[in-house]
């Protein structure tokens, strides 16, 4: 399976370069990421972009949807097992931790999809506002994944209850 994820992002990340190399570039240079963003470098090309714009497209809406689907049938199936098999507690206990892949899950995709969303319709957005994101689908999500699953943890859970109450 992990080679199968490994093999699905060489083929998609793997044209990019090649389509980007044909384009002639006569605007400034200057990225507002640290990291390579695809959108951003075709916009610096003084050439037509259409082909790059639509494979952009393609890639966001199809890898966000096919994941999506694939989430969705994974939980279906999780759910459909473990209603069937499992007693009233286990049950619960199944739907506590299929709330916090949850969680994890939108906690990754939410700030890519709103980045992708802004590079694509940018005419109104303030530049800091791509910075931010770019940040926010960088960092956040591996920082917020210990603390999504450590929050099933009753001490924990009691304990960040109590710092914030008193």
């Amino acid at each position: 399976m992990g080679l199968v994820f490994v093999l699905r992002g060489v083929a998609v990340i793997f044209p990019l370069p090649f389509l980007l190399k044909q384009f002639r570039y006569c605007r400034a240079n200057v990225l507002s990421h640290c990291y390579f963003l695809h959108q951003e470098v075709m916009k610096m090309a003084c050439s037509d972009i259409t082909v790059n714009y639509v494979y952009g497209c393609f890639l966001t809406v199809s890898m966000v949807g096919l994941d999506s689907l694939f989430i969705f049938l994974s939980y279906v199936m999780i759910l459909k097992t473990v209603l069937k098999v499992a007693s009233r507690t286990e049950c619960l206990r199944a739907l506590n931790t299929c709330v916090s892949h949850l969680c994890a899950v939108l906690l990754f995709y939410t700030p890519e999809i709103g980045l992708a969303v802004i590079h694509r319709f940018e005419e109104g957005s303030p530049p800091f506002l791509k910075v931010l994101l770019g940040y926010i689908s960088l960092f956040v999500p591996p920082l917020m994944n210990p603390i999504v699953y450590s929050v099933k943890s009753k001490q924990l859970r009691v304990r960040i209850i109590r710092v914030f109450v008193k």
